[in-house]
């Protein structure tokens, strides 16, 4: 049997094998072979092309709202939660506009815009020690995550309606 027809083979009484694990043994199997990944939510609340960004006490510069999903929790329950602690404000999501996959920081991201029509009072709360609505060209200096972000929300907001499609085999395109 040909080496790739073997590996095809073994990959495939492997996954049989796997199903018939009891589930417990496949959680914890399925743990120590996929990466782990740290998972935020951040919202842009945006007032025409301006965010609401805070100046934080774990971070440099200016950051967007949002944080770290906790156990169990989802995206949308995570970032409400996470704005109303850092400003105060109580918002409401929808679908997220993006998420940002950061492989080399083992990082995912889960983008949520909320357009609001004039800037809402804003009441730092007990990790953000400052709040100001700029357009991303004027805060300066921001760290990584953040400047990231604002990337994917310039480039969800150009391109609102990407669709994939279908590669028929062996087509160069990518």
């Amino acid at each position: 049997m040909p080496s790739g027809r073997l590996s095809t083979w073994a990959y495939a009484r492997a996954l049989t094998l796997f199903r018939h694990l009891p589930r417990p043994v496949r959680l914890r199997v399925v743990r120590l072979v996929t990466p782990g990944y740290t998972s935020g939510a951040l919202c842009l609340l945006d007032c025409d092309g301006r965010l609401l960004l805070l100046r934080q006490r774990h971070r440099n510069g200016w950051s967007l709202p949002g944080g770290l999903m906790h156990r169990g929790e989802t995206a949308e329950v995570a970032v409400v939660r996470e704005v109303e602690e850092e400003t105060g404000l109580r918002v409401e999501v929808g679908l997220p506009l993006t998420v940002i996959v950061e492989p080399s920081s083992r990082r995912i991201d889960i983008l949520f815009h909320v357009p609001v029509p004039q800037e809402p009072a804003v009441t730092p709360g007990s990790e953000a020690t400052g709040a100001a609505w700029l357009r991303p060209e004027e805060c300066g200096p921001v760290d990584e995550p953040t400047r990231k972000a604002f990337a994917a929300f310039a480039d969800a907001l150009a391109h609102p309606s990407r669709t994939g499609r279908v590669l028929s085999p062996g087509s160069p395109e990518r």
